[in-house]
């Protein structure tokens, strides 16, 4: 990331906003949705397990003069509706960007990558028994 958004000049100067900056903005956004888990990264998931904390993990940043384009790899939690969920990330993470920053955002895509499923313990099922057809 690190790409620069320069805005309309002030009197007092200029004001440039980092897609970085965006991107953490769309992290804190989706991270109050429920049923969302986190964010599904790839290398960033192995760089967490050494205590390193990534807050722009599964979200890609493209600005394009005014126009923000972003891209996120979600885990939903299981028993979510994926569709309506989401919808409501979409919704949110483009209704935050555009109040904090004044930018446009174009489009919101959401990549469903893992679901997180609740360590439950398992039942010790009895295997169902043989039966043999008569000849």
């Amino acid at each position: 990331m690190s790409e620069k958004m320069k805005l309309d000049a002030l009197e007092n100067g200029t004001v440039n906003i980092s897609d970085d900056v965006i991107g953490v903005i769309t992290s804190l956004a989706v991270k109050e949705i429920e049923g969302i888990r986190g964010f599904h990264g790839g290398f960033a998931d192995l760089v967490e397990k050494f205590g390193v904390k990534n807050l722009q993990k599964g979200v890609e940043v493209t600005l394009e003069e005014k126009n923000v384009f972003v891209e996120l790899h979600l885990i939903a939690d299981y028993g979510t509706k994926i569709l309506d969920t989401s919808t409501l990330v979409q919704t949110k993470v483009k209704n935050v960007i555009e109040e904090m920053t004044g930018l446009n955002v174009k489009k919101v895509d959401v990549f469903i990558d893992a679901i997180n499923v609740p360590n439950k313990k398992v039942k010790d099922i009895e295997p169902e028994k043989n039966i043999e057809a008569d000849e």
